[in-house]
């Protein structure tokens, strides 16, 4: 099977929330209708990544949900994934705990699973419209990986880095 694995990173706070949502729907909605298979890798840690699950678990429904994946990517094991786990199960497909970030110093983890996401995608998405922050690093990270990157925010969202 050909699996198309897309990671996404954006600002904690996204102003055009809206806007944004029309974006990453309207490519989760292409995505699931060109490829055979897709892993979506998101986080959990603000706006952004809220809008890409919702999006795509609503986009599964709509289109189809037998070629897709949506996994949680943590960098380490948290109370509240203890605590909630039968709820996340039940709202994702996969989750998964990157062992690299799990094992590192808590204030390094969150980039350098943000890095191992980057590494294992054939497109990573961003909403990213200033400069600074997590979001803006990887970016910075994925542009000097030679990824294939699309950022959804400012005018120019459908062009490429």
């Amino acid at each position: 099977m050909n699996i198309f694995t897309v990671s996404f990173f954006g600002h904690r706070i996204i102003p055009e929330f809206r806007e944004a949502e029309d974006r990453v729907e309207a490519l989760v909605h292409a995505l699931l209708l060109e490829k055979e298979y897709v892993e979506f890798l998101v986080g959990r840690d603000g706006d952004f990544d809220q809008i890409v699950s919702s999006a795509v678990k609503r986009q599964q429904r709509l289109v189809r949900d037998d070629n897709s994946s949506l996994i949680w990517i943590l960098p380490y094991p948290t109370a509240e994934l203890r605590n909630n786990m039968e709820n996340f199960e039940t709202y994702y497909d996969e989750i998964e705990i990157c062992g690299s970030a799990a094992s590192s110093h808590p204030k390094g983890a969150f980039q350098i699973r943000n890095r191992q996401m980057v590494k294992r995608s054939n497109l990573v998405v961003f909403y990213v419209d200033h400069t600074g922050g997590g979001a803006y690093q990887t970016m910075r990270y994925a542009q000097k990986e030679k990824k294939n990157i699309l950022n959804l925010a400012g005018e120019g969202y459908g062009e490429k880095e």
